[in-house]
């Protein structure tokens, strides 16, 4: 996206994030695009969404330059939602968010869905920031630092 199409005064990198990707519709359609669902009705029966919620939101993440629109791989006439290599980047978030729902949203034996690596079969171990020496870094070890360009 174009950095005319965010807010420019918004000195947060983590507010200008949030005015890409941060609404309930824009990252249920990156996690299902992650998951391989790429085509629109698939993606609408999936979420459930209306279709011009849908259209807004495939159109913004599009304008983001995290999706991008290809023709279909099975050669019909369909057109699928791809995500692009600045969408990929976008994995440590989802799965970020998919770790702290299962912490922390879920009761003890409720059932929900976990995500695994596809070689060993094993849950993806738990997300952690760590230091350029390995040392675990929390809100408490880490402070923002404001840049004046």
């Amino acid at each position: 996206m174009s950095p005319d199409k965010i807010s420019l005064d918004e000195p947060c990198p983590v507010a200008r994030c949030v005015d890409v990707i941060g609404d309930r519709w824009s990252l249920l359609i990156i996690r299902d695009v992650m998951d391989g669902i790429h085509r629109f009705g698939d993606l609408q029966r999936s979420l459930n969404v209306a279709r011009n919620i849908l259209s807004n939101r495939l159109h913004k993440l599009i304008d983001a330059e995290i999706l991008e629109m290809r023709a279909a791989s099975d050669g019909t006439a369909y057109q699928e939602y791809i995500l692009t290599d600045k969408g990929k980047q976008l994995f440590p978030i989802v799965v970020s968010l998919r770790q702290w729902g299962e912490q922390y949203l879920f009761g003890e034996n409720e059932a929900h869905s976990i995500l695994i690596e596809k070689s060993t079969g094993k849950p993806v171990p738990l997300m952690i920031p760590t230091s350029n020496e390995g040392n675990l870094l929390s809100t408490s070890t880490t402070e923002v630092l404001k840049v004046n360009q």
